[in-house]
């Protein structure tokens, strides 16, 4: 899992806490305007001042560290308001200012290392959760189900008329790709990019080779086996590249009875046809098999590798984040 595209805030501040150095997590828990952060951003400090995350890309953090070394210190919560100023916004990209409000919550005191353990191990587990700060009650606490549906995918926020911010704790996005040809070359790379931990599977030794992915999470197993194994949830996108009936069906029949939120295969609209009679001879319904995107990608007039590999991005993009495609 790379690191840089993956969030491991929660993770650093359990670690720093656990190491004996003290740690505070600072969350973005409402937004004015162009704010840099989007609500849910954290910013993880220890009692000297080390950083993993943002919550304001750069224009808040110094005061957020000395206000979070000092609720460290004293072992209290914290709320903190920030205006940010045009030129600051300007320096970090964005056409305006806004406003970001941000809660301050040190580890062992409000934020119990019991709490922030489970909260990890759900992580870890690849398990959605809610974690709730009830922000006049000082009450902290972890939810599994409702919650995160009614908060559903990404959308961190206060519940109506409370004082009561919920964090939604997805799993990572991951996109596993069958078939290491020269679309997925250029894939790789844009979904590390995107937020996606990439991992590619081929069984042909020559094209699943490191040097072709530097960097990736290779597979050479046979694709229904390394799919297997991994598993297929609702922050999972399948790529099927390979266009070759007896990798990717077998793949197609875990697909189609799993969560995974995007399936989209490589071939012509001939190709899909066929690959949907196969499916149909199988016993799977058409809602079912239309989940599948085939021929793959919005339709952008694609024609080289990279150019597919645009397409098949911004289709996960509107599936993950409209709900259609």
């Amino acid at each position: 899992m790379n690191d840089i595209y993956v969030d491991q805030i929660p993770e650093q501040a359990l670690a720093w806490f656990r190491a004996g150095k003290g740690a505070a997590l600072a969350t973005v828990i409402e937004t004015w305007g162009s704010a840099p952060r989007r609500t849910g951003s954290q910013l993880a400090i220890n009692g000297k001042g080390e950083i993993a995350g943002s919550v304001s890309g750069g224009c808040v953090e110094g005061a957020v560290i000395v206000e979070a070394i000092e609720a460290i210190e004293h072992g209290d919560a914290r709320e903190l308001e920030f205006g940010v100023s045009d030129g600051d916004a300007f320096a970090v990209g964005l056409a305006c200012g806004g406003k970001i409000r941000i809660l301050v919550e040190p580890v062992g005191t409000v934020l119990s290392e019991a709490l922030l353990s489970d909260l990890v191990e759900a992580r870890a587990a690849r398990m959605p959760v809610a974690y709730v700060a009830d922000l006049d009650t000082g009450a902290r606490d972890l939810h599994r189900s409702e919650l995160v549906q009614r908060f559903a995918m990404d959308r961190s926020g206060f519940e109506e008329d409370t004082r009561r911010f919920i964090a939604i704790h997805n799993p990572p996005l991951r996109v596993l790709i069958v078939g290491a040809v020269h679309i997925a070359q250029a894939l790789v790379p844009m979904a590390r990019l995107a937020g996606y931990d990439p991992t590619v599977i081929d069984p042909r030794e020559s094209f699943a080779a490191q040097a072709r992915f530097p960097g990736t999470e290779i597979s050479s197993e046979w694709p229904s086996d390394a799919v297997a194994r991994i598993g297929l949830d609702t922050r999972t996108a399948l790529v099927l590249l390979t266009h070759d009936p007896k990798l990717d069906d077998p793949v197609l029949d875990i697909a189609l009875q799993s969560g995974a939120f995007y399936i989209g295969a490589l071939g012509s609209k001939r190709t899909h046809a066929k690959r949907v009679e196969r499916l149909q001879a199988k016993g799977f319904t058409s809602d079912e098999i239309a989940r599948i995107h085939g021929p793959i990608g919005l339709d952008v007039g694609a024609s080289s590798p990279a150019e597919i590999a645009v397409s098949v991005i911004a289709q996960m993009t509107q599936l993950l984040r409209k709900g259609t495609a």
